[in-house]
């Protein structure tokens, strides 16, 4: 075997086939060990019979010696008629059946019965024919891992978008693309690579590369949210152009705007600028995840950087200028500081009133000096003068 294993088996959907009769598969993304990532689409009934297989190659880690001793998880058999119902209810237990296999020792989670299951097949490449009468349709796992039968989803109708150059892929995880190409998007990533199908292949596409056929995409971006949201660098990163940032790993930023693009702008302090999303990552998250992700495919490109794009839209798309994002950014900040500060002036003059205040003693008024006889004697009339000699 060597170092030839899997690392992980996520379970994305199923797909309801018309060609030859109807009848659902499973779709399942294989991570390998040398971080390539590869869709294979397997019936429930194929995944049975591995099932009982593989019960039998380890008969004491399956029970069958001794019930005490089983490793193995549990799968229940299919049924007579697998309606749609049924295999919406089995997504639940093929994920929980697929994360106990790789929990298994290496003997069982990495035996050549296992890996030869999980392996690319000639069928995997092609993708199914349409009918008729009826296309395809394809249902995608929630995002929460969460799946309940009562409550059955249509069909997810996969977007499609067009190449508007062409891309050669770096990996044998991506997909390369020509100019006009057509794909559907699977999966948008918010690092910036969308998988992606077209005819015969599958495989990781920088989103910078498409475009929607009805329209520009820069409606699809959401709107800035200035509040910002905090994230810690995980990749340490230089700036190529002048509208981007140059940080080091472990540095606290805050993101004001996530471009589905993978490039985020970012806000350190006052000065923002454009960041790749899969350098970042929020405080408590698996960084080993996220990491190995950015071995395997990079930061994507800027769309800034493509040359001889070609869109089939008259209207260009529309990005905001870094210095509309500082100028909003410093009006936000100044507004947000200024109703902090206002509530405690408010307090403060509150608790002012509330003070007891202190009376100050009134002023009294000045008593004049009391004058002289003689002044008295000088300013009396004459007759008044008279009296007083007489009396004396």
């Amino acid at each position: 075997m060597g170092d030839h294993f899997i690392r992980h088996i996520a379970l994305l959907g199923f797909e309801k086939r018309f060609v030859p009769s109807q009848h659902y598969v499973y779709m399942f993304l294989v991570k390998w060990h040398d971080l390539s990532e590869k869709v294979v689409y397997r019936r429930f009934t194929e995944i049975y019979e591995f099932h009982k297989i593989l019960k039998e190659m380890f008969p004491i880690e399956a029970g069958d010696i001794n019930p005490e001793n089983r490793i193995i998880p549990h799968l229940p058999a299919p049924r007579w008629f697998d309606g749609q119902r049924v295999a919406e209810s089995r997504q639940g237990t093929l994920t929980e059946y697929c994360s106990a296999l790789m929990s298994l020792p290496v003997k069982i989670s990495r035996c050549p019965h296992l890996l030869n299951f999980f392996k690319v097949r000639p069928d995997d490449l092609k993708l199914p024919t349409d009918s008729q009468v009826k296309k395809p349709e394809t249902y995608l796992m929630p995002k929460d891992g969460k799946s309940n039968a009562a409550d059955i989803t249509g069909p997810i109708i996969l977007q499609t978008y067009r190449a508007i150059a062409d891309y050669e892929k770096g990996s044998s995880s991506q997909m390369a693309l020509a100019t006009g190409d057509v794909v559907d998007v699977v999966e948008k990533n918010e690092s910036g690579w969308w998988f992606c199908q077209m005819k015969t292949k599958r495989g990781w596409v920088p989103a910078s590369y498409l475009e929607p056929l009805d329209s520009p995409d820069e409606a699809e971006d959401p709107e800035p949210n200035y509040a910002g949201e905090p994230y810690v660098t995980i990749k340490a990163y230089t700036a190529v152009l002048e509208d981007e940032m140059s940080l080091q790993e472990g540095e606290t930023i805050e993101v004001i705007h996530k471009l589905l693009d993978g490039w985020w702008v970012i806000r350190k302090e006052d000065v923002t600028g454009y960041f790749p999303s899969m350098y970042l990552q929020k405080a408590g998250q698996d960084v080993a995840q996220a990491q190995s992700q950015i071995k395997s495919r990079g930061a994507p490109p800027r769309r800034s950087s493509i040359r001889n794009a070609h869109s089939i839209h008259q209207r260009s798309r529309k990005r905001l200028s870094q210095d509309t994002y500082r100028r909003n950014s410093v009006r936000f900040m100044q507004q947000r500081r200024h109703q902090r500060l206002g509530p405690r002036s408010s307090r403060s003059a509150l608790k002012e009133q509330q003070q007891p205040k202190t009376e100050r003693p009134k002023p009294q008024p000045a008593v004049p000096p009391r004058p002289s006889a003689d002044l008295i004697l000088h300013r009396c009339s004459e007759s008044t003068k008279r009296k007083l000699a007489s009396a004396v």
